[in-house]
């Protein structure tokens, strides 16, 4: 079976990106983490020193940026932005770039692209209400903002960056609220996705949950 979408939605820090990678890997799926393309938009205009907050400006970088993911790596132009796209400076930004309109319905438009005739898996916070209404499964994940709050620590630690506990959880409690208030595809769980909290799951367990999803309708 061919065009087979699988749409993972749920707040930062819930374990979208990670899990989706291993639910791909386990069925052979193509895994789109639509999130980073939104960082790489970001960080574009980090480089460029536009105003995050210059909706025309951000409009018109995006006419001349080129993204590009090849195996797990993020491509701006040429330049291999895989390590840049993940740190602190563009994670405290790309709620703002990703809340304009002609942002997300460009990449919307890459997204729905790259997934053709493919058994897609996809991350992000509007995946199953916007991009892929469609899709044969959604699942939202969640868990509490302080487990999520103690997952990006690690990740940062992981990565040689000292940031405090208190920091990334009001970090994470302001993007919840931009992501869920937005005007432009706010972050909702669609209708007839299956809600899957993670706060007191292993990396495994809930992994196995999904790949049983998938293999009920796939």
């Amino acid at each position: 079976m061919k065009d087979f979408i699988v749409a993972i939605d749920g707040p930062a820090g819930s374990g979208k990106s990670t899990i989706s990678k291993i639910v791909a890997k386990k069925k052979g799926f193509t895994y789109l983490d639509t999130g980073a393309m939104y960082r790489m938009v970001t960080l574009a205009t980090i480089k460029k020193n536009v105003n995050v907050e210059n909706k025309e400006e951000i409009v018109d970088l995006l006419k001349n940026i080129k993204l590009n993911i090849e195996k797990d790596k993020f491509y701006l132009g040429n330049e291999d932005v895989s390590e840049e796209i993940r740190g602190v400076e563009v994670t405290s930004n790309v709620s703002k770039v990703a809340a304009i309109k002609e942002v997300r319905e460009e990449l919307v438009r890459l997204q729905r692209e790259i997934s053709q005739g493919k058994n897609v898996i996809l991350d992000g916070r509007d995946i199953g209400t916007v991009v892929f209404p469609n899709a044969q499964l959604k699942v939202f994940l969640v868990a509490s903002s302080e487990e999520r709050a103690k997952r990006r620590v690690k990740e940062f630690e992981s990565k040689g960056i000292n940031i405090s506990y208190q920091e990334v959880l009001d970090e994470i409690i302001k993007r919840d609220k931009m992501d869920s208030t937005r005007e432009e595809s706010p972050l909702l769980q669609a209708e007839d996705a299956v809600l899957v909290d993670t706060s007191s799951m292993s990396i495994d367990e809930v992994s196995n949950k999904i790949v049983e999803l998938v293999d009920n309708l796939f």
